[in-house]
This record gives C-alpha cells, sequence and structure tokens, in this order.
C-alpha cells in the first residue's frame, strides 16, 4: 500500500480505536464540518454533533471485547475498511457488529464524509 497522507491517517485512526481512545480520534481525525451516516442514525452534520453522539456511545459501552480490520483499501482521499467489533453495553448485552465504513479525507489529513454499512437486522 502507498503511503500516501490518507494510507498513514487511516491507520492512526485505526490505531486510536483500538486503544479506546475514541474521543480523542474524533478530534483528531475529523474535520470541523464532517457528515457521518448510518444506517441506524441517519446524517449527523458537524463536529460537534459528531463528538455529541459518539460521546453517548462510548457512555453506552461498559467494556470494548474486540476491534479487528481484516480489510483495508486506500484510493485517492478514500479510505474503506471492514471491521468486526464486539462489546458489552452498560446495560449487559453483549453486541456484535460487522461493518464497511467509507470516509473521503481532506487534504489536511482530516475526515470530511463517513459512511457506514451494517444490517440493521429490519428486513
Amino acid at each position: 500500500m502507498p503511503e500516501t497522507t490518507t494510507n498513514v491517517r487511516l491507520h492512526e485512526l485505526l490505531d486510536y480505536v483500538r486503544q479506546g481512545k475514541i474521543m480523542e480520534a474524533m478530534r483528531e481525525f475529523y474535520a470541523d464540518d464532517v457528515v457521518m451516516e448510518e444506517p441506524a442514525y441517519g446524517k449527523t452534520e458537524g463536529l460537534a454533533a459528531n463528538l455529541e453522539r459518539e460521546q453517548k456511545f462510548v457512555e453506552s459501552v461498559a467494556e470494548f471485547k474486540n476491534f479487528e480490520t481484516p480489510h483495508v483499501a486506500v484510493g485517492d482521499n478514500t479510505g474503506i475498511y471492514e471491521n468486526v467489533m464486539d462489546w458489552t453495553t452498560t446495560d449487559g448485552n453483549d453486541v456484535h457488529v460487522e461493518q464497511v465504513v467509507v470516509q473521503t479525507w481532506n487534504a489536511d489529513g482530516k475526515i470530511t464524509h463517513e459512511r457506514f454499512y451494517y444490517d440493521t437486522g429490519g428486513a
């Protein structure tokens, strides 16, 4: 994989998440005008709104058990990765998620758009 800014920054971001530094990752890697999209939540626009949403998620987690990224791909200002995550919620439920994440990065090494693809169990 070529050592582009996007490639380096994406791998740094994944390392933050593996270390449980989720809120720090948001501040370090996401642009002020970032738009994040998830099937379960829709679009969240702006870093402040995404920080608030992500903080609620972090507070709902009692224990992170697993974060794997078996596939990572990088193109021009684009990062794509597959990840598998497992955690236990504060109310004792075990959660397993398999998803694909597609990101657009700007020239400053910040994510401007991120979309998550996963099965919500509906259909």
